[in-house]
C-alpha cells in the first residue's frame, strides 16, 4: 500500500497470501486463502485492494486490505496469469496469462473481466501500466518481446517491440516515455524509447 506499512506476499505452495508489517517484519494474522498456486500480487494506488494472479485456477482473488479478507470468488482470466497490476486510477486490473498468449482486463467494480482476453506475444509474465493509465505493456517471455497494449480499445498498438532473451517483468517510467524490460534470459535490461 503507499503508506509503506504493510507488505503483501504470494504464498505459491500454500495457496495464500501473507500480509507483513513492515515496522516490526513480522506477520499480520494468519494467511489470506486466495486460488490455486497464486505467484504474482498487487495492491491499488489507493491501498484499499490487493489482488493476486493464481496461476495454477486461472483466476484472480480480490482482498480487502482493511480486513485482510477475500471480496467475492475469484475472477475468471485466461491460462497460467502469471502477473497482475492496476491501472493508476484503480477501475482496471490486468493480468499477463502465460499460457494463452494474452491479458484479462477485470473491471474493479464490479470483478468481472471487461470483453475478450487481447493476444499479446508468447508467454507473457510480467504487466505494467503507464501512469496516465493510456497504455499496458506486457514482457513476453515466450517470443522475447514486449507487447503495447492501447488501454482505451483494449488492442494491442503495432508488433511486440523484440528484446533480449526471456523479459520475466516490464515497468514503465514516470513520465511514460520510456518502458523497461528485465529480461532473466540474458541477465540484462532492455531499454525502449517511445
Amino acid at each position: 500500500p503507499p503508506d509503506g506499512r504493510r507488505a503483501y506476499t504470494a504464498n505459491a505452495r500454500s495457496d495464500s497470501v501473507s500480509v507483513i508489517d513492515t515496522a516490526t517484519n513480522r506477520t499480520v494474522g494468519h494467511p489470506i486463502n486466495v486460488g490455486k498456486t497464486p505467484v504474482g500480487v498487487t495492491v491499488s494506488q489507493d491501498g484499499r485492494r490487493a489482488y493476486t494472479a493464481n496461476a495454477g485456477s486461472d483466476s484472480v482473488s480480490v482482498i480487502d486490505t482493511a480486513t485482510n479478507r477475500t471480496v467475492g470468488n475469484p475472477i475468471p482470466v485466461g491460462h497460467t496469469p502469471q502477473g497482475v497490476t492496476v491501472s493508476p486510477d484503480g477501475r482496471r486490473a490486468y493480468t499477463a496469462n502465460a499460457r494463452s498468449d494474452s491479458v484479462s482486463v477485470i473491471d474493479t467494480a464490479t470483478n468481472r473481466t471487461v470483453g475478450h482476453p487481447i493476444d499479446v506475444g508468447k508467454a507473457p509474465v510480467g504487466v505494467a501500466v503507464s501512469q496516465d493509465g493510456r497504455r499496458a505493456y506486457t514482457a513476453n517471455a515466450g517470443s522475447d518481446s514486449v507487447s503495447v497494449i492501447d488501454t482505451a480499445t483494449n488492442r494491442t498498438v503495432g508488433h511486440p517491440i523484440h528484446v533480449a532473451g526471456y523479459p520475466v517483468w516490464v515497468a514503465v517510467s514516470p513520465d511514460g516515455r520510456r518502458a523497461y524490460a528485465a529480461n532473466s534470459g540474458s541477465a540484462s535490461v532492455s531499454v525502449i524509447k517511445f
